[in-house]
């Protein structure tokens, strides 16, 4: 079985890994051949909307998948339209979560609590938002936001002309701005079948609105109960296949859904080395029909993003029980070059253990396990 997975970065590539051993090849579709996945498999090179390549892409793979959202959804479903080729996860789903709007009402329909929020298409919306949501808030882009970027804060309403002027060449969302007390994400997949798996709740450290830590599991039953029911609910309502992840705020003992992210997660890393079955591996397996994988954690684990620049390799693998993810991509200010992973018999070893290698790596940051 071919699957075909446009985008080809480190998820992508990561997706590969974890399916050529169980017998499963791929093909990826990319602007270039010079990418993570682009190491490990074929790539077609062109923009993403070429109907021709995503044409070649459906004909050459048993089922196509992607390893980020921005995609054309319209020229991905006219490409595949009478051909046999299977797109997973749903179309609808992806759509959903490459628009804020969508994405809220998906969750307020399936009952799931979020922010509070406004469609803003001018100076004049944003200020009806501000006086119905109140400030502080957070403009943002609808679409094509990640890691921080295209989002404004909102401190008074005399920062709204401010704001509206530096994102306003796109369709705009204004919701309030949440005051909580930590971020955690629940990731889950789901098969062909039906079958559902959930991973243990994970608990996220963001740094200027990128992800640098993730530890996992996180011991909270009762927030791991709620985000599980959240997600079947998701998953369940667009029949979806693949995996799926939810973030949440948390304050207090209530979940708050702030994204999804229709595809493999970079808060599910630590899987790779902590859980029975990796979040990569149960992708490529609910997507190719096979069953599911046990989620169960192996141990207390942290996953620490290598952000801007590489470390020194030779001074990370020296630490006993460290695994390293290098990427393969060029250095740039605020980019994800790569991760490693460090599995603990116990959460205050693993804490330890993740507070002095982010002294080491990223001293300037205060993040505290």
């Amino acid at each position: 079985m071919t699957i075909g997975v446009v985008g080809s970065g480190q998820l992508g590539a990561m997706m590969a890994l974890a399916g050529y051993p169980l017998g499963l090849d791929f093909l990826f579709l990319d602007r270039t051949s010079h990418t993570p996945a682009g190491r490990f498999a074929p790539v077609l090179t062109g923009e993403f909307t070429d109907r021709a390549l995503l044409r070649e892409l459906a004909a050459r793979s048993d089922v196509i998948s992607f390893d980020w959202e921005n995609i054309a959804v319209d020229a991905l479903r006219a490409a595949t339209r009478g051909t046999r080729t299977r797109i997973s996860p749903p179309l609808r789903a992806l759509a959903a979560a490459q628009d804020r709007m969508a994405e809220k009402r998906t969750f307020e329909r399936l009952g799931i609590a979020t922010t509070r929020y406004a469609a803003v298409d001018s100076p004049g919306r944003l200020q009806q938002a501000i006086r119905r949501i109140g400030t502080p808030g957070v403009l943002k882009t609808r679409r094509l936001g990640y890691d921080g970027k295209g989002q404004v804060i909102v401190r008074t309403p005399a920062d709204a002309a401010a704001a509206f002027a530096a994102l306003a060449a796109v369709p705009l969302i204004y919701e309030n701005l949440v005051p909580f007390d930590y971020e955690v994400s629940v990731i889950g997949a789901r098969g062909r079948d039906g079958e559902v798996v959930i991973y243990p709740l994970n608990r996220n450290y963001h740094a200027g609105g990128i992800l640098r830590l993730t530890v996992a599991p996180w011991p909270a039953p009762q927030l791991h109960r709620a985000a599980s029911a959240s997600l079947r609910r998701v998953l369940d309502a667009f029949g979806y296949v693949g995996v799926l992840a939810i973030e949440f705020f948390v304050q207090g003992r209530r979940l708050i859904a702030n994204e999804m992210a229709p595809r493999v997660h970079n808060s599910g890393h630590w899987t790779i080395e902590g859980a029975l079955t990796s979040q990569f591996e149960n992708h490529v397996r609910a997507i190719s029909g096979l069953p599911l994988g046990s989620p169960a954690a192996r141990g207390h684990t942290a996953m620490i993003n290598l952000i801007g620049e590489m470390p020194d390799r030779r001074g990370l693998l020296v630490e006993s029980g460290l695994h390293l993810h290098d990427y393969g991509k060029e250095p740039r200010p605020g980019r994800k070059l790569g991760h490693c992973t460090l599995v603990e018999s116990s959460a205050s070893r693993r804490d330890s253990r993740a507070r002095k290698l982010l002294r080491r790596l990223c001293p300037q940051l205060d993040i505290k396990p």
